[in-house]
C-alpha cells in the first residue's frame, strides 16, 4: 500500500468527527495544549520537519563527486598502470606518467563538482536563514507566535489571509476562508473551506474534503481556526516525498550507461588481446602491459572532466542570474530547454509604491476618498499588498498624523467581506461613534464600479443620482480617463462613488495584483 493511500485512510476519519470528539482523540482542547502536553505529543507523533537537509552530509557529497562508473574504471586502470609501469618495471623503464594523468583527471573532475555543489549549498543555507515561518497558535488559552517547526499534533492554529498552512488541520471555525491548493493538486482554482462535520456518503478524494486544510496550501482570504492532525512526513504533502532523494536522473543514467558499455568492451578485448599475444609471443608480462595500454586507449580519460567542466560553467552562468543549482547534473536539463515557463508565485520583491492622487469624480482632491480608503485598508484582514501599504503610509503625511488617529478612534470595524476572485471587491463595514454605519468598498475594475454604483459624490456636500444611461456614460468616462497607464482604486461606500486613488501602473509592484 502506498504512502498516500495510508494517509487517506488515516486522515479522512477526522473529517467525520465532531470537534469535541476530535479534541478527545488528540488529547487537546479549544484552549490548546499545555507545555507538558506539547512535549508528550512531540514524542508520540514527531516534530513538524522533514529532516532531508541533515541527511545531505559531506560524506554523501564526496561520494556523488568521486564515485561513479567512469571514475571507478579510471581508478582501476590508473592503479594497474602504476603497478606495472612504476613498481614492477625496471629502473630504466619506470614511467608513472600515465597513472598520474589518470588520477589527475579523477581529482579535477570530482573537485570541480564538489566545490560547485558546496557553493550552492552555502548559498541555499543563507537563503534559508532569511526565511522564518512563524505561526499563530493557542496554547494554554494564550495566543502566541511560534516557529512552524515547533508545531505538534493537537495544537490549535489560527489562520489569516496570506498565511501558509504549516501542517494538516481539521478546521473548527472559519470566516469566509478561501485556500489555494495548487501546491497539492496543481489546480489554480481557489477552494472555499468550512468547519462543518461531514457525513459518510459517496467516497471523495481527500483533497475535496472541505473541512481539512493541508500543509503547503495558502490562505487567499478570510480567517480560520483548526487543530493539527498530522505533522512533517505524516502529512499529505509529506507523503509525496521520495524515500530515495538521490534517485538517478536521465542524464546521469545516460552517462553511466556509456561507462558500462566501455567496461563491457574492455572485459572482452583485454583478455582476448592478452591471450593472443601471450600465446604467440610467449612473453606474458609484455602481453599484459600491451593489453592494459589497449584498455587505457579505449577509455576517454578526459570525458568525465569535460562533462563536469561544462556543467560547472553552466551553473556559474545561472548563478550570475541569481539562480542556485544544488545538483550540478540539473544543468543538462536547463540546457535542453528553449523556453522555461514558470509561475511567478513566491518571487521575492522589494519595490515600494506611492499614492499619486486621491480625487473625487470631477478630478478635485478629495480628503473623504482618502479617509474611506484608509479605513478599508487599515481594518480589512486580507493579504497586505503594496496598495494597502501606500494607503496606510498616509498616516505619516505632515500635519495629518492627528487626523488619521482621530479617524481610527471615531470609526470601529463591525464586519467585513474579504477579497475573493469572484467579487473582486474588498468590503469593510465600520461604525461611527454616533452609531451610524458605513459600508466601504475598494474596487479595482472600473467596469464593476459602473455596475454597482448608483450615485456620484461630486463634492463633500453634493451627491447626484445616476440613471442607467448616465451610469453607462460614467463607465465610458472612467475608461477614457484611466487609459493612460494609471492603476485606479475606486472608493465606494454604500452605492455612492466617493472618488478614487490613482497610482502609476508602470511601477513593478502593481503588476499582478488581484484587482
Amino acid at each position: 500500500m502506498s504512502k498516500t493511500t495510508l494517509f487517506d485512510s488515516r486522515i479522512k476519519k477526522y473529517a467525520y468527527r465532531e470537534a469535541a470528539q476530535l479534541y478527545g482523540e488528540l488529547g487537546s482542547s479549544p484552549a490548546g495544549l499545555s507545555p507538558e502536553q506539547v512535549e508528550r505529543q512531540r514524542e508520540k507523533y514527531g516534530s513538524n520537519c522533514f529532516g532531508s537537509r541533515s541527511s545531505d552530509t559531506m560524506l554523501r557529497r564526496l561520494r556523488r563527486a568521486f564515485i561513479n562508473p567512469f571514475n571507478v574504471i579510471l581508478f582501476v586502470l590508473g592503479s594497474i598502470s602504476l603497478v606495472t609501469d612504476g613498481l614492477l618495471a625496471s629502473d630504466f623503464s619506470k614511467n608513472a606518467t600515465t597513472a598520474l594523468i589518470i588520477f589527475s583527471m579523477i581529482l579535477i573532475s570530482g573537485g570541480i563538482r564538489l566545490v560547485q555543489e558546496l557553493r550552492a549549498k552555502n548559498a541555499a543555507q543563507q537563503l534559508d536563514r532569511l526565511i522564518h515561518q512563524r505561526i499563530r497558535v493557542r496554547r494554554g488559552g494564550v495566543c502566541m507566535d511560534i516557529p512552524a517547526e515547533e508545531l505538534v499534533v493537537g495544537d490549535v492554529v489560527l489562520l489569516s489571509a496570506g498565511d501558509r498552512v504549516p501542517a494538516d488541520l481539521r478546521l473548527t471555525a472559519v470566516t469566509d476562508l478561501f485556500l489555494s491548493q495548487a501546491a497539492i493538486t496543481g489546480e489554480s482554482a481557489v477552494v472555499e473551506k468550512s468547519c462543518r462535520t461531514l457525513c459518510y456518503g459517496s467516497p471523495r478524494p481527500v483533497t475535496q474534503l472541505e473541512n481539512l486544510a493541508f500543509m503547503a496550501t495558502t490562505v487567499i482570504s478570510g480567517k480560520g481556526e483548526g487543530v493539527v492532525v498530522a505533522v512533517g512526513k505524516n502529512t499529505l504533502y509529506g507523503s509525496f516525498s521520495k524515500d530515495d532523494p538521490e534517485e538517478k536522473q536521465a542524464f546521469q543514467k545516460g552517462a553511466n550507461s556509456i561507462a558500462w558499455v566501455m567496461l563491457r568492451f574492455m572485459g572482452v578485448l583485454i583478455p582476448l588481446v592478452f591471450l593472443l599475444l601471450g600465446l604467440t609471443g610467449g612473453n606474458w608480462l609484455e602481453s599484459f602491459a600491451f593489453a592494459l595500454s589497449v584498455a587505457v586507449g579505449l577509455m576517454p580519460e578526459m570525458l568525465p572532466m569535460v562533462i563536469t567542466a561544462c556543467l560547472a560553467r553552466g551553473s556559474l552562468a545561472m548563478s550570475r542570474k541569481q539562480t542556485i543549482i544544488k545538483d550540478i547534473n540539473a544543468m543538462q536539463g536547463f540546457g535542453s530547454m528553449d523556453v522555461l515557463c514558470m509561475d511567478k508565485t513566491g518571487t521575492l520583491t522589494n519595490e515600494s509604491i506611492l499614492l499619486e492622487y486621491y480625487m473625487d469624480v470631477l478630478g478635485n482632491e478629495s480628503a473623504e476618498a482618502l479617509d474611506l480608503a484608509f479605513l478599508n485598508s487599515f481594518y480589512h484582514s486580507g493579504v497586505r499588498n503594496p496598495i494597502d501599504n501606500a494607503l496606510l503610509a498616509c498616516q505619516t503625511m505632515p500635519g495629518r498624523e492627528a487626523h488619521f488617529g482621530e479617524l481610527l478612534a471615531q470609526y470601529r470595524k463591525t464586519d467585513e467581506i474579504p477579497f475573493d476572485y469572484a467579487r473582486k471587491v474588498v468590503s469593510t463595514l465600520v461604525t461611527a461613534a454616533d452609531g451610524s454605519s458605513k459600508l466601504i468598498l475598494l474596487v479595482g475594475l472600473h467596469k464593476i464600479t459602473a455596475v454597482i454604483t448608483e450615485h456620484l459624490r461630486l463634492n463633500d456636500h453634493n451627491t447626484r443620482d445616476l440613471g442607467l444611461s448616465k451610469r453607462k456614460l460614467a463607465h465610458i468616462s472612467f475608461s477614457s480617463l484611466f487609459s493612460f497607464r494609471k492603476f485606479c482604486l475606486f472608493v465606494v461606500y454604500g452605492k455612492v462613488l466617493a472618488g478614487f486613488c490613482a497610482i502609476d501602473q508602470t511601477v513593478p509592484s502593481c503588476q499582478g495584483l488581484p484587482w
